[in-house]
């Protein structure tokens, strides 16, 4: 009975150690969940009405830049940037999308492009994307935030 009380006891001593482990400081838990969170990427990237429906992420963000990239060309096609600049084919377009839901559109040239006037295609494109459709913008985490990203959107239709 002497041994038997005697093993309880040492168990009863071992498992009050499980009890007495230390609780980490906020600080400590803080800077392990900032270093967990990957800031390069968003949870939900900026979406449409029309490509809320899919479920699938990778379905809706590729039909996102489908339908924002065939928007801008069709409100580009109406204009005369073919005609003002007939070797101009492809543009490039850096579009924001602010956490209230506004866009933003900016041109991007090389660096050494003297070819085309930029402010003259910047003003266009800044006349032709106006009236856009609502997109929502990409979530981190709970909370709306702004993403950018660089569309090839195509000028000459041939």
């Amino acid at each position: 009975m002497k041994k038997i009380s005697a093993i309880l006891f040492l168990f009863v001593l071992q498992s009050c150690q499980y009890f007495e482990k230390q609780v980490p400081s906020e600080k400590e838990l803080l800077e392990k969940q900032l270093k967990e969170i990957n800031w390069k990427e968003v949870d939900e990237y900026p979406s449409v009405a029309d490509c809320e429906k899919l479920s699938d992420a990778t379905q809706r963000k590729q039909c996102f830049f489908e339908f924002l990239t065939a928007t801008i060309q069709e409100k580009l096609a109406v204009d005369t940037l073919s005609t003002l600049f007939p070797k101009l084919d492809t543009i490039e377009v850096k579009v924001t999308v602010f956490p209230n839901a506004t866009l933003q559109f900016e041109p991007q040239f090389p660096k050494d492009s003297v070819a085309y006037d930029t402010i003259k295609i910047d003003s266009i494109l800044r006349a032709r994307l106006v009236d856009f459709p609502k997109v929502n913008p990409a979530i981190k985490r709970g909370i709306p935030v702004k993403t950018q990203f660089v569309l090839p959107v195509i000028v000459k239709s041939e």
